[in-house]
């Protein structure tokens, strides 16, 4: 074959994928590392509530704990990962098979218990070997923010309906308005704000002598800006497996604090629980392993403020914790292991010969 210029093109044969392995923040022995560190502060944190002095309360919740209970919050913990992949798999690579939706997912959820940053230690790593697998990289810095901006808003949305129906006397029990207006107000500003983003423009291309920090800035904000409008666009278009990922991981996770609670001989009212629990959850936000320390310093002092009993509530929040945890780095690593063996196996394809998350 010839071009206009006269010139021959000779047509080169592809060669095959060249062997890959997990970039080192995600090698095995350092996530076996991690997942030791943070056992190891949870195994600290237990001793102490059952060994410290002035915790009598706290430990005799926890000795009376209903079994059942806590079984019924694994499986509602369970349900909560499953519409994380359910969610996954229609946003990143809806042609991808499902048992690969799976091991990303459940691989990123793992990832998210052992990496700082509410979770974005296990995009990261969906996002690497989706990279890999041939989704462009703007393309996958789209849709993680459209990812994590429709995973959070069941939460924000559910606080402005829970905080305005209590404000106004519909919903029990009676709380101070800076209890209910007011977080109902700061979710709402957070939603308008989001909706907001994509008018701020993608700015000025940096000129060529920018720095690196202002490249940066400049790229970070056009994945923001792109991200909050394929977020806003997939809503429109109702997809009913989005929705209900959204819904069931927001849900099931409140429904597993909610099956704590009442293993402790405690039915926090539906209002607090939900309240309670975005506001407790900001922080995870706090750049600690799997939010250790965070959340749940957070959970025990918005439930607190809000009126539970001080001792059920943080037997609660352990045994949360605990599950919060653990079902999901167990998990987790089975899909890791799997996911990991997959990556130059040429009879995984979808991983590593054809590029299938389009």
């Amino acid at each position: 074959m010839s071009s206009g210029s006269g010139r021959r093109l000779v047509a080169r044969p592809v060669t095959g994928p060249k062997p890959l392995s997990m970039p080192n923040e995600f090698e095995p022995r350092r996530l076996l590392k991690r997942a030791l560190q943070v056992g190891g502060v949870i195994l600290v944190v237990v001793a102490i509530v059952f060994l410290a002095p002035g915790l009598g309360e706290v430990r005799s919740k926890l000795e009376g704990a209903n079994p059942w209970w806590i079984a019924f919050g694994v499986v509602l913990e369970a349900l909560s990962c499953a519409s994380y992949v359910l969610m996954f798999k229609p946003l990143f690579c809806p042609s991808m098979p499902w048992r690969t939706s799976w091991e990303i997912g459940f691989s990123e959820l793992g990832a998210g218990s052992l990496v700082p940053a509410s979770g974005a230690g296990g995009l990261a790593l969906g996002a690497w070997i989706l990279r890999e697998g041939g989704m462009p990289g703007e393309q996958i810095a789209r849709r993680s923010v459209a990812f994590f901006l429709l995973k959070s808003a069941a939460n924000f949305v559910a606080v402005v309906v829970i905080g305005v129906l209590m404000a106004v006397g519909l919903m029990g029990p009676s709380e101070p308005l800076w209890l209910t207006a007011l977080p109902a107000a700061a979710a709402a500003i957070v939603i308008v704000l989001v909706l907001w983003i994509p008018r701020l423009g993608p700015g000025r291309d940096p000129g060529p002598d920018a720095g690196r920090v202002r490249r940066w800035w400049v790229i970070g904000r056009r994945w923001l800006i792109d991200g909050t409008t394929e977020a806003v666009a997939i809503l429109r278009t109702a997809d009913m497996q989005v929705i209900a990922g959204s819904l069931g991981y927001w849900l099931f996770d409140n429904l597993v604090l909610w099956a704590t609670f009442n293993a402790f001989g405690y039915a926090p009212p539906i209002g607090i629980l939900l309240m309670g629990y975005l506001i407790g959850q900001l922080g995870g936000l706090l750049p600690l392993p799997g939010g250790l320390g965070g959340i749940d310093g957070g959970l025990l002092g918005t439930f607190i403020v809000y009126g539970a009993p001080a001792a059920t509530t943080a037997a609660a929040v352990l045994a949360y914790r605990v599950i919060l945890f653990w079902l999901p780095l167990l998990v987790g690593t089975i899909a890791f292991i799997s996911l990991r063996r997959g990556l130059n196996d040429p009879e995984r394809p979808e991983l590593c010969v054809v590029p299938a998350a389009t």
